[in-house]
């Protein structure tokens, strides 16, 4: 009985814990908190913001760019000079001489055969994209804690199921324990509702381990300084949408599915990169112009000081005859339309094919989830009456036991299939651009 009253304490340990340190959350709760600080979306974020920030004119070409220069050159020399008349040598020492110069230099290209305003336009498609990559990394997020949050509720549920497990087989042994003593039952059945009582205790102690896994996830996922941070939800069942439609869903992947929007526009970009491939067909046109100032100093010279000062400018025109990689380029860019746009083809029949499989996973479940609930009334029944049978010493220890694992194992289905019912309606959610419905 030692071992027995072990057990027990720990039991109760675990069961009464402190419930003021917890927090309590409801799903869009969980959800509001991890998209404002869950580190992913908020890399995802900064990376929107660069494709953003690169989306401008002057980083297209529009722009043009000026230039401040300045600079200095000094020099000390020593001169031997050789007369060609009498042949005498004139020497010169320390000469030093100095060239003080600055400017602004304008540059500009005009023209570019359309590179420039094909470049402005893939950069708007890529800030477009950076847009639509964050939604992606949202909507992966959203389905994702749901899941983990019903999961936690899943694995609540199950831990409830086994200390209820525990409770029928610790009301079992005490049972045993007393018509042990007094001649009723065999030492026998006294040592198997012992084991099964340990099983059991066994069983709810692991379960206790990953209901903390999934806190920890839900915590992490959150990106909560403390992840070991209790938590409560305030959801106690598993809620299931029955409202949707096969023909909805697919009408609603085709017009809003994140993914298919992003091949849309690696489409569009590979059109792009055809086109300034063309560009390169036309002339160009650039212009430049500045405005300096020269200073010269001179110690020998004829001229002791000079200074320079002014507008310069000038236009260029050109055009690229023949680069020997144009034609290979315009080959690659056209096929490169072409894989953009049977990726866009792939990814349409592989959500079309995923979306059936879901779909047909959903209602198989809920038609095994009503399947299930019948059967958990008459297992219950079924322990009910095996409980009075076994009090009144009509059944024996190991059939009442099989009704108690009957009991249980059809709570387990039922919860099974509740937890797969719901991640078939997340992912058709997710894949139908609908998963924000869990923030209303």
């Amino acid at each position: 009985m030692k071992h027995f009253a072990y057990i027990s304490l720990i039991i109760w340990f675990v069961t009464t814990l402190p419930a003021h340190a917890q927090y309590e959350y409801t799903l869009k709760q969980c959800l509001e908190e991890g998209l404002l600080n869950n580190y992913s979306l908020r890399i995802s974020r900064n990376e929107e913001q660069i494709s953003k920030n690169n989306a401008t004119l002057a980083n297209a070409g529009y722009l043009p760019t000026i230039d401040l220069t300045a600079g200095y050159t000094g020099s000390i020399d020593n001169t031997n000079s050789t007369q060609r008349n009498d042949g005498s040598v004139v020497k010169e020492r320390n000469v030093f001489d100095l060239t003080l110069d600055a400017g602004v230099d304008l540059n500009w290209t005009i023209f570019d055969g359309f590179n420039i305003s094909t470049t402005y336009k893939e950069l708007k498609e890529l800030e477009r994209q950076g847009a639509t990559n964050t939604r992606i990394a949202i909507e992966d997020f959203i389905a994702s804690l749901t899941a983990e949050y019903y999961n936690y509720i899943q694995q609540e549920i199950r831990l409830k199921n086994f200390r209820y497990a525990v409770s029928l087989s610790k009301e079992r042994l005490r049972i045993v324990e007393e018509r042990y003593h007094i001649g009723n039952f065999s030492r026998l059945d006294y040592q198997q509702a012992k084991v099964d009582f340990n099983a059991d205790s066994a069983q709810y102690m692991k379960q206790q381990e990953l209901v903390h896994t999934s806190r920890i996830n839900l915590n992490e996922m959150m990106a909560n300084k403390d992840v070991d941070r209790p938590i409560k939800v305030k959801d106690s069942i598993i809620e299931l949408k029955h409202s949707l439609d096969f023909n909805e869903l697919w009408n609603a992947t085709l017009n809003t599915n994140a993914n298919l929007l992003k091949a849309d526009q690696n489409s569009t970009l590979a059109e792009l990169d055809y086109k300034k491939v063309l560009s390169r067909n036309y002339p160009y046109l650039r212009l430049n112009a500045g405005y300096g100032y020269t200073l010269n100093k001179y110690d020998i010279n004829s001229i002791q000081r000079r200074n320079n000062w002014g507008f310069n400018g000038g236009v260029t025109i050109g055009f690229n005859i023949f680069d020997g990689n144009r034609r290979r380029e315009k080959r690659n860019a056209s096929l490169a339309i072409r894989n953009a746009q049977l990726e866009r083809e792939q990814l349409e029949q592989g959500l079309r094919a995923d979306l059936s499989n879901l779909w047909q996973a959903y209602r198989n479940n809920i038609r095994l989830l009503n399947l299930e609930r019948q059967n958990l009334i008459a297992a219950k029944e079924n322990h009910e009456i095996a409980k009075e049978r076994y009090l009144l010493g009509d059944l024996s220890g190991i059939e009442m036991r099989e009704a108690q694992k009957s009991l249980l194992d059809a709570e387990e289905r039922i919860l099974s299939a509740e937890y797969d019912t719901k991640m078939c309606e997340i992912s058709l959610l997710q894949i139908s651009g609908k998963v924000s419905l869990y923030l209303k």
